[in-house]
Parts: C-alpha cells; structure tokens; sequence
C-alpha cells in the first residue's frame, strides 16, 4: 500500500485508553483505509487497514479471540 496519502488524517485516542502511554491512534476519515499509529511516535510506521479488515480486527478484541 505505499504512496497512500495520510497526511489529511485525522488522528484520535480510544477513551479506553490508560495514562501509561501505551495508546494507538486511529484516522477513520480517510476514504477506503483506516489508519493506526503508535502515540509515542506519531512521526513513525503507520498500519493501514480496509475497513472491513478494521471491522473484522476490533471484533476480535471485543469477543477476547487475541489476546495476547
């Protein structure tokens, strides 16, 4: 997926997020791709996702399928 432009990204924290810094951040309002970055360098890799793949993945979390 490279040369997808990010930079219009808006990027936000989940609320369930814990003051440890151990956060993600996604962009959802970019069209056909969800974007994920670390919140501790915003500046590094980013992941990109469909957002049927972003849908299939947060359903995981919630139903406990990976947990680590």
């Amino acid at each position: 997926m490279d040369g997808l432009d990010i930079r219009r990204a808006e990027w936000s924290k989940s609320s369930h997020s814990s003051a440890n810094g151990q956060c993600i951040q996604v962009a959802r309002n970019l069209p056909g791709m969800v974007a994920v970055r670390d919140s501790k360098n915003p500046g590094g890799p980013k992941l990109i996702f469909s957002p049927a793949d972003w849908r299939t993945f947060l359903s995981g979390v919630k139903s406990g399928d990976l947990r680590p």
